[in-house]
């Protein structure tokens, strides 16, 4: 590593690596141990990086111009800033800090990992190690050796162990989120049945058993709507395979004003469509029936009483992603009470008797699983701006 002078040391880790002239090598005269040792850092693939401040030079080896694609370019390494310039700008701050801290003897050994960034323009993580060997009499360093190690594989392999056991701890919780609900519902149904028989068995007249039989089919009723919302949402984490078309989203729009008519003609609702008619996705088509349908059957639920309800939908393209950006004239939610909870199951904001709570935490399941996310902006009396993100891809999976 790296400068011209103590001084310039500690301003800037080395401003620059300094490559030597090539020594002229009279093998006659270089002993086998250095050789060997030579040798065996080749091997090894562990680049040496080697300053001395009194020849105020910097030798990199192969193995270190190597990693970076260097290995063949003698003249990599002239500029003094050759290495530093291709550190990660994210990564430079750390990196220079790392070193000067080593030197100004707040930590015994220079340890960095940083992105450096190749020939051909891609990056690799190297792990930088480096210590100061000789200091002359006035306590300056004047003699550091260290070494370069690709470590872009155990970054690699680090970051997908990460990803894993996030996606894992994130089922972990689904599926505790999920038994916490079918208990909690499935147990406060199966109370009330046992109520109600208690109430039958007890009751005196023939009207009070009818009544009780009434009640008896109501709660029948919410029992299986309960069980087949349960099962919907299963039904989303195991079937992400499920059959995937390649499908125009203004003409999936058109298609659900259409099955809507009924309700939106009732409600004097207003739909427009700015969607580009060129543009598609690959989903399952009965996923994004059902999103489009919850978010619109939504719109026309929470309307403004004041207002007719009005719905505008727009799409923003990047190279990476799709948004879908659904805009209504709603009551809207009080983000500052309910933001945590909205696409929670079985959440509601508003006092309307129809109101389940499933709608939403479907929506969410249904793009998460391929993928893609879910947001919202919302004010009362205003109205509310869900905008979905998906991964725009080129062709089926």
């Amino acid at each position: 590593m790296k400068f011209h002078s103590y001084h310039t040391l500690i301003l800037n880790k080395f401003k620059g690596f300094l490559k030597p002239e090539t020594p002229k090598i009279n093998n006659s005269k270089k002993p086998c141990e250095d050789i060997k040792w030579q040798l065996a850092v080749d091997i090894s693939d562990i680049g040496v990086w080697d300053f001395d401040a009194k020849l105020n030079r910097v030798y990199f080896s192969q193995p270190s111009k190597r990693i970076i694609g260097f290995e063949d370019d003698d003249t990599f390494g002239d500029d003094i800033n050759a290495w530093n310039d291709r550190v990660h700008p994210e990564d430079r701050g750390k990196y220079f800090q790392d070193y000067q801290d080593h030197i100004n003897g707040l930590i015994p050994l220079y340890v960095n990992e940083h992105r450096i960034k190749c020939k051909d323009g891609s990056y690799r993580w190297v792990l930088d190690k480096g210590k100061v060997i000789e200091w002359d009499k006035n306590g300056k360093p004047i003699r550091f050796i260290g070494t370069h190690v690709d470590i872009t594989k155990h970054i690699e392999n680090e970051t997908k162990l990460s990803n894993t056991l996030n996606l894992v701890s994130e089922q972990n919780n689904k599926l505790k989120n999920f038994a916490h609900i079918v208990t909690h519902n499935l147990k406060q149904h199966a109370g009330n049945f046992e109520s109600l028989l208690e109430f039958y068995e007890e009751a005196k007249s023939e009207n009070e058993k009818q009544e009780l039989i009434d009640y008896l089919k109501s709660l029948s009723s919410s029992l299986t709507k309960t069980i087949s919302n349960l099962n919907e949402i299963v039904s989303i984490q195991n079937n992400k395979n499920n059959k995937i078309e390649k499908l125009y989203l203004a003409e999936e729009v058109n298609k659900m004003m259409d099955v809507l008519n009924i309700a939106i003609t009732e409600n004097n609702a207003k739909i427009v469509n700015n969607i580009d008619p060129k543009l598609y996705i690959f989903y399952s088509p009965t996923y994004l029936e059902s999103i489009i349908q919850n978010l619109f059957t939504n719109a026309i639920k929470y309307r403004h009483p004041d207002r007719a309800p009005e719905v505008t939908l727009k799409t923003i393209l990047t190279k990476e992603t799709i948004k879908v950006i659904l805009t209504d004239n709603g009551i809207g939610i009080d983000l500052e009470k309910f933001g945590d909870s909205v696409f929670g199951l079985y959440k509601t904001f508003h006092n309307n008797q129809d109101s389940e709570g499933v709608g939403l935490y479907l929506i969410k399941n249904q793009i998460e699983a391929y993928g893609g996310e879910i947001t919202l902006d919302s004010k009362v009396n205003v109205g509310t701006t869900f905008t979905i993100t998906i991964p725009n891809k080129k062709k089926s999976a």
